[in-house]
C-alpha cells in the first residue's frame, strides 16, 4: 500500500524542519470578521514585547491584499507583508499576502502556491501554517484564532499545544463569525478564551513566566515542580521525572495561570486538595501527537521490509496468526493505519491478524476504542481506503 506524499498533504510531508531563534513566535489566524479583530489585538501589543506576529487570513486571491496599510495605522510596530524566505525578528508584524500559502522555516517564511481549485483541495492556511510554526519553535510557538468561519485553525492549535506552545481563541461574545474559534475551543486544544485586546498582555504574561523560570532553576523551584510530579505520580501513576523539564514546567506555570494561584505554594496546596485539578494536569502533561499515517516513511518501511518479513516467519512456523503491539497508541490512529496497512498488503488472503494497542491516558484509549474520527482527521485518507475502511456516523467517521 502507499500513500503518496502529495495525498499526505503539505501539512505533514514538507515540515521536517530544525528549530529556530529563541524568542515567541504568534501565528494569528482570522477570516470572516477578522480586520476588526486584528486590528484590537495589533493595538495592544506593546512596543517591545520581544515577540513576533504573524497573520495569516483567508483573502480573495484575486484583489492585492490591503492588510499591511490598513493595521499599520493601529500599531508603531513594523507591518510587513511576507515575501518568499523573509527573516522573523522579533518586535515586527508580518501579514500572508493573497493568493499564498505559507510556513514556517529554519527562522524564515516561506510562501507556497494556493491550492487550485481544479485539484479540489481543502484551502486551510491557517492549519498549514500552525503546523510548520509548531514543527519549528516548538514550545515558543503560540496561535491565536480569531473570528472566522468553517474550522481552519483547530488541528493547527492541536499541533501547537501537542509540541509545548500556548494556544489562544477569541472569545464568542467578542468575534463577529464565532465559528472558527468556537470550533478550536470544543475540540479541547485551546489554553486561554480572550477578547482580541485582552490577548497580547496575556501571551507576555504568560512568556515572561516561562522565561524566568526556566532561566533560573533555583533550588526552591526545582523542589516545587518535584512535588507537583510526586502528587501526579501518586494519583495516576505516571513519573514524569525524566520527561522533558521545558515542557513539564511550562504545563504546570499554565495549570497556574488558569487557576490563578500564582506563588508555588499556593498552587501546592490547591492541587493537593483538588483532585480533579491533579487529574486536568496530568492530561495537561500527555502529548497525544498522533494522525493517521504520521511518518510516511515508517508505514513504508513496513510494506517493504517488515510485513514481507513476518509473513516469511509464519510460513516456517505452527503459528499462523500475524501479532502486533501498538504501544503508545494515543487516540487509535496509529494502530488503526498499521491495520489498514497490514490488511492493504494482505489483499485477498485470510491471513488472520491481531492488533493490541495500549497507552497510559485512559481517555485517549477510550476515543481509540471508538474508532471514531472527525472529517479533519481523515482527510489526508485518499478516497478509496476512506470508502473501504469508514463508515459515515452522525457527521463523523467511524472505522468499520
Amino acid at each position: 500500500m502507499s500513500i503518496s506524499k502529495e495525498v499526505m498533504g503539505k501539512r505533514v510531508s514538507q515540515l521536517k524542519i530544525t528549530n529556530t531563534d529563541s524568542f515567541p513566535v504568534v501565528g494569528i489566524g482570522a477570516s470572516a470578521g477578522g480586520l476588526d479583530a486584528f486590528k484590537k489585538l495589533l493595538k495592544a501589543i506593546p512596543e517591545n514585547s520581544g515577540i513576533a506576529y504573524v497573520l495569516v487570513q483567508h483573502l480573495d486571491p484575486s484583489h492585492e491584499s490591503q492588510l499591511p496599510e490598513l493595521l499599520q495605522k493601529v500599531t508603531s510596530l513594523p507591518v510587513l507583508e511576507i515575501t518568499n524566505r523573509i527573516k522573523v525578528l522579533p518586535n515586527h508584524i508580518y501579514v500572508i499576502p493573497s493568493n499564498k500559502m505559507m510556513i514556517a522555516r529554519n527562522g524564515t517564511l516561506r510562501l507556497t502556491s494556493r491550492p487550485s481549485k481544479a485539484r479540489k483541495e481543502r484551502n486551510l492556511p491557517i492549519d498549514l501554517f500552525f503546523t510548520s510554526l509548531a514543527k519549528v519553535h516548538q514550545n515558543q510557538a503560540i496561535g491565536v484564532v480569531l473570528s472566522g468561519t468553517a474550522t481552519d485553525g483547530t488541528l493547527g492549535l492541536k499541533s501547537i499545544k501537542d509540541h509545548g506552545g500556548l494556544t489562544f481563541a477569541q472569545d464568542e461574545k467578542s468575534a463577529t463569525y464565532s465559528s472558527m474559534p468556537n470550533s478550536a475551543i470544543l475540540a479541547g486544544v485551546v489554553d486561554f478564551v480572550l477578547a482580541p485586546e485582552k490577548i497580547p498582555a496575556k501571551i507576555i504574561s504568560i512568556t515572561r513566566k516561562l522565561s524566568h523560570t526556566e532561566s533560573k532553576p533555583l533550588k526552591a523551584t526545582e523542589d516545587f515542580f518535584n512535588q507537583v510530579i510526586g502528587l501526579i505520580k501518586i494519583r495516576n501513576g505516571a513519573d514524569f521525572t525524566y520527561y522533558k523539564k521545558s515542557t513539564v514546567r511550562r504545563r504546570i506555570l499554565r495549570r497556574m495561570d488558569i487557576v490563578k494561584r500564582i506563588k508555588h505554594d499556593d498552587y501546592l496546596k490547591y492541587l493537593r486538595e483538588n483532585k480533579e485539578e491533579q487529574d486536568i494536569l496530568f492530561q495537561d502533561l500527555l502529548i497525544p501527537v498522533t494522525s493517521f499515517f504520521r511518518d510516511q516513511k515508517s508505514f513504508e518501511d513496513l510494506k517493504k521490509f517488515a510485513f514481507p518479513a513476518i509473513i516469511k516467519y509464519l510460513k516456517k512456523t505452527n503459528d499462523a496468526t500475524i501479532r502486533i503491539w501498538v504501544a503508545g497508541c494515543s487516540t487509535g490512529e496509529e494502530a488503526y493505519s498499521i491495520a489498514i496497512a497490514l490488511r492493504e498488503y494482505l489483499k485477498g488472503s485470510t491471513q488472520p491478524f491481531q492488533i493490541f494497542a495500549t497507552d497510559i491516558n485512559e481517555q485517549a484509549i477510550t476515543k481509540a476504542r471508538l474508532g471514531i474520527y472527525t472529517h479533519k482527521a481523515i482527510d489526508i485518507l485518499p478516497p478509496d481506503l476512506i470508502k473501504r475502511y469508514f463508515v459515515k456516523k452522525e457527521g463523523a467517521y467511524q472505522i468499520v
